[in-house]
């Protein structure tokens, strides 16, 4: 036989001596198969050598030994007029994708017909010639489009057209014969005479066409095959089933059968495991053995005709969750089929959002108006009725508690504030209308794993918003999808979700897996609660990178007393708003610091601006006046207060009254919150629990302000006492036991950077704050940078989100930072907080610059972890 020609089964492979870009894709992937030994069709392929050469090849004589061999495992004959063995030819490209059809039905000739529906029936035997012209009419389209010969191309794709409505109405009023005669004459002559002679006019077209054709470069082959039929009597089926679950990642065929069907088109289909115990077991040995040969998971093709097993192809899935690739990969390595190293490798660290948050059903969308577009600000899937304000939410979720009803609740605003945070906690999502994947809104959502969205096409008018032509009211029920590719979409109504289970998932294993490669460079976690640092911890976080401490004062219990302490007209009114405070402070740090037990947490210092901490409403201010009511047991002056109120207010708070500014105007407030920090630090060292403080001094801007807050100050006629002696005094008050700690600062400012040599003398780490260094060095705002942001990126003016993805400049005082913070302190620990650390190319660009770690919120911390892993593997391959 001519050494071009290969023939395979399952019992017969390509011998690897020949080179298999000879066969094309097609033609590989079907070896594969053969190479397994699982029971698939024969075949034989025509390498790109002999296409390129058919016109003067004469292989009648090979033809007829392959179909011969075909016959014998196949246990029909081509050519037959009881009952014929019918082909498909394949056009085998090099290319991942091509536009060459699939060619089906060869052998159906107007002797074999009868044959033929003797099995399927008459009306199914005509639909399959017509299926056979419309294929073979587009080959004959093409090549007289290449050959320059419009008329011709007009005619055939003319009756092409025809073929095709007569397909899509499935209404064949033409007899198998009576379509032959009807298409014949755009057909080559003699087309529908005999199977052999068919076969050979259609390998020369095809051949004919390859030649001419500019996508093929002389690297095409064809293959043949023959075909079976899942209608052809009741031991026949067709179907197709993956080799797991695609969404849960269970270990079980998931898939259907069709009795008696050709495929599944039209018929109702019944669960693969109902097809039978022995095929069952045949088909679980093959998607088994399937996953472990290409480690992923495989979608396979099948027809049983009268009893026999065929397998027709098999094909990576692509619609399948990361909860099902990562639980396929767990359940490899614990084979020993793939090592852990190919587990980190195998999945992409954004993937690992899907996996940390509900996910939407797609089937329960169906019906819902919907709007798509607007930016993600955390990824997820969420329900709730809607509302436009805070105070109405908290309102509607108590009244919803106390009635047993629904209590999930979305916030809707235009952008949300320090005030807001109590009800993004305990509501299933938000949307806003300004800023971006760094806005408030979007960032304490992350926080507490909240879905976020900012639509910025958003109008909102009262308690009603629309967004388009999508329109809702204050507690019509909504549901937000942000996944983590692709866009966003809000649907009006209530669809279902598949909600989140990191156990089950295999996220904890997979965790487990991505940290056996961390070295040195490690993850933490922004937390502001017991609750976070536990969930944190569970992620795999190794200590608390940043605490916010100003997050702890928005409970409904503790706000107004924080703005007691805020107006108060006296340092001795002020000191007794903050005692009431410290207990509060004293019990959120011990929960912190036991849930972290062993580990680091960097708790900033009170950072926000004072006003955000005020009343910003009527209802807000008659709480507050009436909790100073009791609180001081006089009626307050409203105009006073209102006064006092005006006064705080600034025009660029940002840049103003915040962070360490406030603990040099008002010592008192960082003095409660060192005390507190040690009282719960001392109580956790009595239980022998290992507490590891680091203390964090905000928005710094030169070495004076950090040494004065760190180490005092003594000048004439006034003392200000620092943090280390603050701890000294209070530890002597309290016959206390020394716990280590250290201080250090944030780095957030251009000017504290390039400084870094100097701060580091008073600082022991440096954290830095990329939000407000990106805002500061940049000169563009986190909220309102999305307003102008799409103009920048039409005229190419910035490279991306630089509240997502670092800035070069912002590498750039980072690095500067770190080396002169080193040279100054060379044990300097550096780490980065914030979103901008769960980035892989930011994670990356830290473990290059020197830093030690990277914070983000809990439910990034996975995926950092996965970033921090894969470029460890990464290093070690140079």
């Amino acid at each position: 036989m001519d050494d071009r020609i290969h023939f395979f089964s399952h019992i017969d492979v390509i011998s690897k001596k020949v080179d298999p870009v000879l066969l094309g894709i097609r033609g590989r992937q079907a070896n594969e198969f053969a190479e397994l030994g699982f029971p698939i069709l024969p075949g034989f392929i025509l390498d790109s050598r002999i296409i390129a050469q058919f016109e003067n090849t004469d292989i009648r004589k090979d033809l007829k030994s392959v179909l011969g061999k075909c016959a014998g495992l196949v246990g029909k004959t081509f050519g037959d007029e009881g009952e014929p063995m019918l082909l498909k030819v394949v056009v085998s490209t090099n290319l991942a994708v091509s536009n060459y059809p699939t060619l089906h039905n060869f052998g159906l000739v107007k002797s074999t017909i009868p044959g033929f529906a003797r099995f399927v029936g008459d009306k199914f035997a005509a639909h399959e010639v017509l299926f056979l012209v419309r294929g073979m009419l587009k080959v004959e389209e093409r090549i007289a489009e290449l050959e320059g010969r419009d008329s011709d191309r007009t005619a055939a794709a003319a009756a092409r057209g025809k073929v095709e409505d007569a397909l899509a109405s499935e209404q064949v009023s033409k007899t198998a014969l009576e379509i032959m005669d009807e298409y014949a004459p755009l057909l080559p002559t003699g087309f529908f005479d005999s199977a052999l002679g068919q076969l050979e006019l259609t390998l020369k077209e095809l051949a004919r066409l390859l030649a001419k054709d500019d996508q093929n470069d002389g690297d095409t082959a064809l293959m043949v095959q023959p075909m079976v039929y899942g209608n052809y009597g009741k031991d026949s089926c067709s179907g197709y089933f993956n080799s797991r679950d695609i969404v849960t990642g269970n270990k079980k065929l998931q898939g259907e059968f069709f009795r008696e069907k050709f495929n599944e088109i039209g018929a109702s289909g019944q669960d693969i495991s109902k097809v039978g115990e022995q095929y069952v077991k045949d088909l679980q040995k093959i998607a088994w053995t399937l996953e472990d040969r290409f480690k992923e998971i495989r979608q396979v093709r099948f027809t049983i005709e009268k009893g026999k097993l065929w397998l027709i192809e098999q094909r990576a899935v692509d619609a399948k969750s990361t909860q099902a690739d990562i639980r396929l990969l767990l359940d490899l390595a614990q084979r020993k089929v793939v090592d852990d190293a190919y587990i980190v490798k195998a999945i992409e660290p954004g993937r690992l959002n899907e996996i940390l948050h509900p996910v939407i059903d797609r089937a329960s969308t169906k019906g819902l108006v919907a709007f798509t577009g607007g930016i993600a600000g955390a990824p997820g899937a969420a329900i709730g009725r809607v509302f436009f304000s805070t105070d109405a939410l908290i309102e509607a979720r108590k009244v919803a508690l106390q009635k047993g009803e629904d209590h999930r609740f979305i916030l809707c605003m235009p952008s949300t504030f320090a005030d807001d945070v109590k009800a993004i906690e305990v509501s299933t999502g938000v949307i806003s209308c300004e800023g971006g994947y760094s806005a408030h809104a979007s960032v304490v959502a992350r926080q507490y794993g909240k879905v976020s969205m900012v639509v910025p096409a958003m109008k909102i008018r009262g308690k009603k918003a629309t967004i388009g032509e999508l329109a809702f009211a204050e507690g019509d029920y909504i549901t937000l999808n942000v996944p983590y590719y692709g866009s966003p979409n809000i649907y009006l109504g209530k669809a279902s979700l598949i909600e989140p289970d990191p156990a089950e998932s295999g996220l904890f294993d997979f965790i487990a897996t991505t940290k056996k490669f961390l070295k040195k460079f490690h993850v933490r976690a922004n937390a502001d609660s017991p609750r976070d640092a536990a969930l944190a911890l569970s992620f795999g976080a190794e200590g608390v990178g940043l605490c916010r401490t100003e997050h702890m004062f928005f409970g409904d219990a503790r706000i107004n007393v924080f703005r007691e302490m805020i107006l108060s007209d006296t340092l001795e009114e002020r000191m007794k708003a903050l005692e009431k405070l410290r207990p509060m402070q004293r019990d959120d740090f011990y929960g912190i610091f036991k849930a972290m037990t062993g580990k680091e947490v960097t708790i900033r210092l009170l950072d926000a601006p004072l006003h955000e901490f005020l009343p910003h409403n009527d209802d807000e201010l008659a709480a507050f006046l009436e909790h100073l009511q009791k609180s001081t047991g006089k009626k307050p002056n409203k105009s006073e207060i209102l006064a006092r109120i005006d006064s705080l207010a600034e025009f660029n708070p940002m840049l103003g009254h915040r962070g360490c500014r406030i603990a040099v105007s008002y010592p008192e407030i960082y003095e409660m919150q060192v005390k507190a920090i040690f009282e719960a630090a001392y109580k956790l060292r009595e239980e022998k629990i290992d507490v590891r403080p680091e203390i964090m001094v905000p928005i710094v801007m030169n070495a004076s302000e950090l040494k004065l807050i760190a180490y005092g100050k003594k000048i004439e006629g006034s003392t200000y006492k620092g943090i280390v002696e603050v701890e000294e005094d209070f530890r002597k008050e309290l016959k206390a036991k020394t716990v280590p700690y250290s201080v250090g600062t944030m780095i957030e400012l251009p000017a504290a950077a390039v400084g870094a040599g100097e701060i580091a003398k008073f600082g022991r780490f440096f954290s830095f704050g990329t939000n407000d260094l990106t805002q500061t060095t940049l000169g563009i705002s986190r909220d309102d940078f999305t307003g102008f942001m799409p103009d920048y990126t039409l005229y190419d003016l910035i490279d991306g989100n630089p509240f997502s993805k670092l800035d070069p400049r912002v590498k750039e005082l980072i690095s500067l930072a770190v080396e002169r913070g080193k040279m100054t302190r060379p044990d300097l620990i550096a780490g980065l907080c914030g979103e901008h650390g769960a980035n892989p190319d930011n994670v990356r660009f830290c473990m290059d610059a020197g830093l030690d770690y990277v914070s983000c919120s809990s439910y990034s911390v996975p995926i950092a972890l996965l970033a921090v892993a894969q470029a460890e593997l990464e290093r070690a391959a140079r």
